[in-house]
């Protein structure tokens, strides 16, 4: 799946709701982004220069929600949904689990 990051929309929401759309997961549902990337760091590096000039180029790739995700420039997504990865569950899920 291609995602075009909004204008006012951060990186990491975008990969949230992307994810979620791929995977077919309510964004509750899935484990928190900081389980893998530091989100704050993650829309830093391709936020707007100090001086307001826009960063230019860049790409960062890594696994989340077994979904390797592909940010190019901070300004689009890829999502490609990986059959091969194990489903990564958080405490709500083990939970649910459980009581059942």
């Amino acid at each position: 799946m291609e995602y075009e990051v909004g204008v006012d929309e951060s990186v990491t929401t975008a990969i949230v709701r992307a994810v979620s759309a791929v995977s077919g997961r309510q964004p509750k549902s899935m484990p928190p982004l900081t389980h893998v990337i530091n989100p704050d760091a993650l829309d830093a590096l391709f936020d707007s220069r100090s001086n307001g000039e826009p960063r230019i180029g860049g790409r960062l790739s890594f696994i989340y929600n077994r979904c390797r995700v592909t940010v190019d420039n901070g300004e689009y997504l890829t999502i490609e949904l990986l059959d091969d990865c194990p489903p990564v569950t958080d405490d709500r899920e083990r939970d649910r689990t459980e009581l059942q």
